[in-house]
């Protein structure tokens, strides 16, 4: 359940069998550890639920689908374990995504940023809108986006993944995100995504339920090593983090 101050995850099930699982934080959708832990929850929960035929991931507002790491939280980390922990939760969400049996829809209704470009990314497919822009920040801030980069490269490829990176202040519009591959489709209008997204979860949850789950495998073939490559990677940037550079960085993107 969410609240306006600390957020939160929602996950529903409906009669069709789609699972609409919502994660909001009043602080631009983006994700301190509880939050990670809960969304990493909430999708494993609904791809096991015998009800679920679909998921859904979402976020609830109208500008923002996701703003990436909480940088409160981040500035709090005092050494390299609790910073590798941190970044365990992307990891632990874009995993609980790869891992599902059952096919994750991404609605995506405003810019995605850092961590929230993984999110996407780790989407078996995703609907967008024109405000859906998006950029890779963190080398700006003196990381880089080390755990995220297998999800967004499989996505998008090495070249626009590294383009993304080095281009860590500029955001990429949700034209280009569908032509590199990230988003599948994209609509002018919220409403309009909207209504492709209910006749293709819909559509999606009609079908045989094991052919789904033999697609949703053949979709991830190959990634059988991301518990320990994003492990690896989350220390990366847990050590990075502790960084006088990375610190400084962080506290003017605060003040901004």
């Amino acid at each position: 359940m969410s609240d306006s101050v600390n957020g939160g995850i929602t996950c529903n099930v409906d009669n069709s069998g789609i699972a609409t699982v919502s994660f909001y934080h009043p602080a631009q959708n983006s994700l301190p550890s509880a939050l990670l832990r809960d969304l990493a929850d909430k999708i494993e929960t609904a791809g096991h639920d015998s009800r679920t035929r679909v998921i859904v991931l979402k976020s609830e507002s109208d500008r923002t689908f996701c703003a990436g790491a909480s940088f409160d939280e981040l500035l709090q980390i005092n050494d390299k374990a609790a910073g590798a922990q941190f970044f365990m939760g992307f990891a632990r969400v874009i995993n609980a995504m790869r891992k599902s049996p059952k096919i994750i829809i991404a609605r995506v209704q405003g810019k995605a940023v850092g961590g929230g470009v993984g999110i996407a990314a780790a989407a078996d497919y995703c609907l967008a809108t024109e405000a859906a822009a998006i950029k890779l920040s963190e080398l700006a801030i003196g990381i880089g986006p080390f755990v995220i980069s297998p999800a967004v490269i499989r996505k998008v490829g090495l070249p626009a993944f590294s383009q993304l990176s080095i281009r860590a202040v500029d955001f990429q519009p949700a034209r280009w995100a569908r032509e590199k591959g990230l988003y599948n489709e994209v609509y002018e209008t919220a409403p309009e995504m909207d209504e492709a997204l209910n006749k293709l979860s819909q559509k999606l949850a009609s079908y045989h339920p094991e052919a789904l789950v033999s697609l949703k495998r053949i979709f991830w073939e190959s990634t059988e090593n991301w518990d320990e490559l994003l492990a690896e990677r989350a220390a990366i940037s847990g050590e990075l983090v502790l960084s006088d550079f990375t610190q400084q960085a962080l506290r003017s993107f605060l003040k901004k």
